[in-house]
């Protein structure tokens, strides 16, 4: 088992067995992983998943609680793991993602300035794996729009924005349930970045083309499922 499923099951055994209830405040990090005999990095993660699941509240500056946990709240998660699973539009989506991303990177190579490529390479650099996962999917957002900006083409830019914001819930969910999507990701957007860079533009545009098409059969493979 995943340390970060190590975690989870850990926290979700305190609000089981009643030692966490709801709207208890959980311990400062430092002393709630040494608690549990883990370290901070999956303890900051788990909480991230069960942040999303609507189990524990994060309130910057305040602190994690544990929710009301009332049934509505937590069917409200439930609802959205059945729609994304009966989604198979989804598939669309990361099938028009395949035609315009390669293309935008293609002309990113050629047109994105030095100063805005350098950029793009620092963007990659500035999550890690503690990063949560929602600042993750905000990145990867981030990543593609600033390709598809420096392509020169507004209409392609907008094109891309908007199937990236009606993917985001997908690239969300792929974060928290596949074990090594966040290096994978960062792997494949380093290349692409310094594709781009060295002004490559078939290189890029393959790269990109592998990149979209890798996530997109990971979701075919689970809405299978």
């Amino acid at each position: 088992m995943a340390l970060t499923d190590v975690a989870i099951e850990k926290i979700k055994a305190m609000i089981l067995d009643g030692r966490l209830k709801p709207g208890d405040r959980l311990p400062r990090e430092a002393d709630l992983a040494e608690q549990l005999g883990i370290s901070r990095s999956p303890l900051r993660e788990a909480v991230s998943v069960l942040s999303m699941l609507r189990i524990l509240d994060v309130r910057r500056g305040d602190g994690t609680y544990v929710t009301s946990l009332t049934p509505d709240l937590l069917l409200e998660t439930m609802g959205f793991i059945i729609d994304f699973h009966q989604d198979s539009g989804i598939l669309d989506l990361f099938e028009l993602r395949r035609a315009l991303e390669p293309m935008a990177a293609e002309k990113a190579a050629r047109l994105m300035s030095d100063e805005d490529a350098a950029r793009l390479l620092a963007l990659t650099e500035a999550v890690d794996a503690d990063t949560p996962v929602g600042e993750v999917v905000a990145n990867d957002v981030e990543f593609h729009h600033r390709i598809a900006a420096a392509a020169g083409n507004p209409v392609l830019c907008s094109f891309v924005d908007s199937v990236a914001g009606r993917t985001q819930r997908a690239r969300i969910w792929r974060g928290v349930t596949q074990e090594d999507s966040f290096e994978q990701t960062q792997r494949e957007h380093r290349a692409i970045a310094l594709a781009i860079a060295d002004r490559q533009p078939s290189v890029a545009a393959a790269l990109s083309l592998a990149h979209v098409a890798g996530i997109e059969n990971w979701i075919r493979r689970n809405l299978a499922h």
